[in-house]
């Protein structure tokens, strides 16, 4: 089987960040899918579940409500390694370009002061929520992004480079 694509990326190498995931072209449009990393993978503790079930609910309210962006977003929601977010919107953007309005989420987060859909008629799980390891979380993502807005390495994805045969075989890290 072929390895899909967000398993090609070094999680040894991996800083949170803001990196496009992967581009479809579907007909006539693009969906193009956004790792919105908080965490660095395997090295620093992962998001508290019913915190980054908060974050879920919060941030996905936030986004599907901002004028300027609610009709390109398609998804939001938790990897299950539980080190960040997928964002999948509508067209192509640079992860530049999702600095602002990923900082304005992360800092709405702060004036919650209850989950959005947290009942048993709107949410699976509605009892698995933490608002303030929510807003600890947001916070420290926040201020990430505001000390790294000019690095270039929470924008682009580093690769795990693969053995390739000369006949075209693939080696993959076991």
């Amino acid at each position: 089987m072929e390895l899909i694509q967000s398993f090609s990326v070094d999680h040894t190498l991996i800083v949170p960040g803001i990196f496009t995931s992967r581009i479809d072209y579907l007909g006539d449009y693009t969906v193009t899918t956004y790792d919105i990393r908080l965490k660095r993978p395997n090295r620093e503790p992962v998001i508290d579940v019913a915190a980054m079930h908060t974050l879920e609910h919060i941030i996905a309210t936030y986004l599907r409500n901002e004028p300027d962006w609610k009709d390109e977003v398609v998804y939001w929601g938790p990897m299950g390694c539980l080190t960040g977010f997928y964002l999948i919107l509508k067209g192509n953007r640079e992860p530049r370009e999702l600095h602002q309005l990923l900082l304005n989420a992360f800092k709405s987060v702060e004036d919650a002061t209850e989950v959005p859909g947290s009942n048993p008629e709107n949410c699976g799980h509605y009892l698995m929520h933490n608002l303030e390891m929510a807003k600890w979380y947001a916070r420290e993502f926040a201020a990430y992004l505001e000390e790294n807005e000019k690095n270039a390495a929470i924008y682009e994805y580093p690769k795990t480079e693969r053995l390739v045969t000369d006949d075209g075989q693939h080696f993959y890290d076991s």
